[in-house]
């Protein structure tokens, strides 16, 4: 029963999280208005994929390098994009913690795979598979 509670509370706060994140980077974006947009891609998307990189970068377990290699690829298909990524330093959590931080990357790397086509597209949908071999812990 306390391990249910526990898992609730990770999840609300891991959305919790990720909901600030995305006003407060909302803010700096309205806030910074000489920073032009990416080249080729939308800006959502791009932000996106940084937000599931940067989630990826705190969920802090080794995962049998899976989650390195999820990390990979999103970079890869932010390049192919022609936009830039990179971690803001990583926090120590929990593995419940960083699972629940894997399954908020898998969705948000989902939810962008339907904007996608090509070799992004590829690279996301090969983040995914990562992932979910990590949580599978293969």
């Amino acid at each position: 029963m306390k391990t249910n509670l526990l898992l609730r509370y990770s999840a609300l706060c891991v959305a919790l999280l990720l909901a600030s994140g995305l006003v407060s980077r909302g803010q700096a974006q309205t806030n910074n208005s000489t920073a032009p947009p990416a080249p080729s891609a939308p800006v959502s998307t791009l932000d996106t994929l940084d937000e599931a990189y940067n989630t990826l970068v705190h969920a802090d377990h080794n995962y049998n390098g899976h989650r390195a290699e999820a990390m990979n690829q999103v970079q890869l298909a932010v390049k192919e994009l022609g936009g830039k990524i990179g971690g803001h330093g990583k926090k120590h959590e929990s593995k419940t913690a960083a699972d629940a931080d894997m399954r908020a990357a898998q969705s948000l790397l989902e939810k962008t795979a339907g904007s996608l086509t090509g070799k992004p597209l590829k690279h996301v949908n090969n983040a995914i598979d990562e992932i979910k071999k990590a949580l599978a812990g293969k």
